[in-house]
């Protein structure tokens, strides 16, 4: 360790703030030890696995003495800092590869322990499969479900506590990977170069399939508030739709992250060939009409989305509930509210669905 941070290790700690880890569900102690040893030298996905295994075997542990709560609370933990491991890497080389299938099973343990509440998915699409995670409320019948997921780099189990908030309020949520994340991504090799509502519709039917999940709605987040407008606008069957933080028109952003998560989900560093799927992608309001309730949010102090990249999801609705909430001190998807955030938007669900 040389005792000074690396300009690598400077950009995951501006890419993966303390407040973003908190968001996806990472213990206090764990994200601050992790700046903490990080700033010191220590490489990111190393110091973040090595934080996931203390969890790993604090869980193993709880559940060997049938401490079942303090187990699952742990094995959650555990699932936030590998999370966060892998995603130092943005192209899927061997260990990111390794740590997401890590995070894998560290989920479908999450799943035993849940008794039943929490399942792994796999939904057709094309030739291939898209996967997600299905957490239900404590009632046999959920009052609605919300299809949720994110963008370029927070994937599946990173809205995990997301789902706790909504399953308090008898709501199901389908946590899924669609095309260019996750596993979805790097086991089915499903990236953004096909018809990503259809994608995330497959998921709305396998909630509709099941008459104990109810009515569904839809949750994008980053650039997955685009894809979450666009396939409301597709999709009638969809009853409500929550944009945060999303970019109508994505393009190639400054910033060498976002363009190599922008590479690695269309699975080419062409930037002519990324540019143009982002102008396939497009959200358009003389096109693209949303008529089920919406829901924008947005943070005032965004680096990536101004609020005038989001006006065109407000233009396209075409029901009397279209609402824009703002955090003017907000970060990108109002990481720095993140229970204020989830609460309103948990609420509205419920409201809405």
């Amino acid at each position: 360790m040389s005792g000074t941070p690396s300009s690598a290790t400077l950009a995951h700690q501006r890419a993966m703030s303390m407040t973003r880890l908190l968001d996806c569900g990472m213990e206090f102690a764990d994200a601050q030890a992790l700046f903490q040893r990080t700033s010191a030298g220590e490489e990111w996905d190393e110091v973040a696995e090595s934080l996931a295994q203390a969890q790993l075997d604090r869980a193993a542990h709880a559940a060997g003495a049938g401490c079942h709560v303090t187990a699952r609370e742990a094995q959650a933990a555990a699932i936030a800092d590998l999370l966060f491991a892998q995603m130092a890497f943005n192209h899927d080389n061997a260990r990111k590869r390794a740590l997401y299938d890590r995070l894998v099973g560290a989920t479908q343990q999450l799943c035993e322990w849940s008794e039943g509440r929490m399942t792994r998915v796999e939904v057709p699409f094309e030739q291939s499969r898209l996967a997600g995670w299905l957490v239900r409320p404590r009632a046999r019948q959920a009052l609605g479900t919300v299809l949720v997921f994110g963008g370029q780099s927070g994937w599946g189990v990173a809205y995990l506590p997301i789902a706790r908030a909504l399953a308090k309020r008898g709501l199901a949520t389908l946590l899924a990977e669609g095309p260019g994340q996750g596993e979805t991504r790097m086991r089915q090799g499903v990236h953004v170069d096909v018809n990503v509502e259809a994608a995330y519709s497959q998921f709305i039917s396998f909630i509709l399939n099941d008459a104990t999940l109810g009515q569904p709605g839809i949750w994008g987040n980053s650039v997955g508030g685009l894809w979450a407008a666009r396939t409301a606008a597709a999709d009638a069957r969809i009853r409500a739709c929550c944009v945060n933080g999303g970019l109508a028109a994505p393009t190639l952003l400054p910033f060498r992250t976002f363009a190599e998560q922008a590479a690695a989900m269309l699975g080419t560093d062409d930037e002519d060939a990324i540019r143009s799927n982002f102008e396939r992608m497009s959200f358009r309001p003389t096109r693209d009409r949303i008529a089920c309730p919406l829901l924008v949010l947005h943070g005032g102090a965004d680096p990536l989305v101004k609020l005038e990249d989001q006006q065109p999801f407000l233009d396209a609705a075409q029901s009397a509930d279209a609402s824009l909430k703002v955090w003017e001190d907000g970060e990108h998807t109002i990481y720095n509210h993140s229970a204020e955030r989830t609460a309103f938007v948990a609420d509205w669900f419920a409201r809405s669905i």
